[in-house]
Parts: C-alpha cells; sequence; structure tokens
C-alpha cells in the first residue's frame, strides 16, 4: 500500500476546517500556513494564512481516495491529464522548509514563454537544458542542443521547469 501525496480542492476558506475534519479521519495531510503581517485599525498581528487558497494536501493510497472524498469541504481532488495529481516528498519538504524560513512568502504562477530557458524535470530527456520554441495546452516544444544539433521534442508541461526568462527591454 504506496502512500501519495496529492492536492485536494476544498471549499472556499475552508482550508484549516478540512484538515481538522481530515485529522479526525487519522487521514494524513499537510495545509502550508503562511504567516503574513495584518494590520487593523487598533493593532498589527501576525496570523498564518493558508498558501495555496482552497487546496489541502493528502497523504494516502489509492484505497482511502474515497475517504479523502468523502470528508466534509473537500470538494475533489486536483486532477491533472485525467488523473489526480501527485506531488512528490522533495516538492512537499521544499515548502515546509521554505515556510520554516521564510514569512510573507508571496506565490506566482510560473508562466513558460516562448524562447524562456527551461529545463526538463521528467523523460527520457531528464536534466537537459533547452529553449520553449512553441507551446500549446498541454505541451511545450524545446530546442535542446546536444552534439552539434538542435533536437525538437514536444514535452508535457509539467515535466518541465522554468530557468530563467530572456531579458525583455521596454
Amino acid at each position: 500500500m504506496e502512500l501519495k501525496w496529492y492536492a485536494v480542492y476544498t471549499r472556499s476558506r475552508w482550508e484549516k476546517k478540512v484538515v481538522d475534519h481530515l485529522n479526525k479521519a487519522n487521514i494524513e495531510n499537510y495545509c502550508p500556513l503562511n504567516k503574513v503581517l495584518r494590520k487593523w485599525s487598533d493593532r498589527k498581528k501576525i496570523v498564518e494564512e493558508p498558501l495555496f487558497r482552497s487546496y489541502v494536501f493528502v497523504r494516502v493510497s489509492e484505497k482511502q481516495m474515497n475517504a479523502v472524498r468523502l470528508v466534509y469541504g473537500v470538494v475533489n481532488f486536483v486532477y491533472w491529464l485525467g488523473k489526480p495529481a501527485v506531488i512528490s516528498d522533495k516538492e512537499i519538504e521544499v515548502i515546509k522548509e521554505f515556510l520554516a524560513e521564510y514569512n510573507n512568502v508571496k506565490l506566482e504562477k510560473a508562466v513558460i514563454h516562448i524562447k524562456d530557458n527551461i529545463k526538463i524535470i521528467k523523460g527520457p530527456f531528464k536534466d537537459m537544458e533547452g529553449n520553449v520554441v512553441s507551446l500549446n495546452k498541454k505541451k511545450v516544444r524545446v530546442l535542446i542542443p546536444s552534439l552539434q544539433y538542435i533536437l525538437t521534442a514536444e514535452i508535457e508541461k509539467d515535466n518541465v521547469t522554468l530557468l530563467r526568462t530572456p531579458n525583455i527591454s521596454n
């Protein structure tokens, strides 16, 4: 029975309540909480807010997935390419370590553009770098210079990570 991390989508602003319900059901979970300074007219206070709005991570086996779906406040698993999206243990650890080190963390969605320099993180070209040639909804065409030839590969977007964007002058 292999346990994997999955993201579940929750009702709006129900992340902490869902964590309580998951704990009562003995389902391992993680809701990354960001320490943020909030100001009111009469005071300032550091509060913990969910880093990912409407998301909680659960570590379960495939057999336990139905039990997660039945937890009050859980809408469904987050899907990628028709299957529940699996989050690696390493990614969860990186989030935990980052939040332990820093407060007031801001999230920005990494958007890949044509000419961006990327690194392939899965598949036969793993750890190779290249430049984005074209994009569509699910695939990225990447130029991979190798042995004085240019290989062009069509790679799923979740199999690449952005290294740096080219400098754009105004």
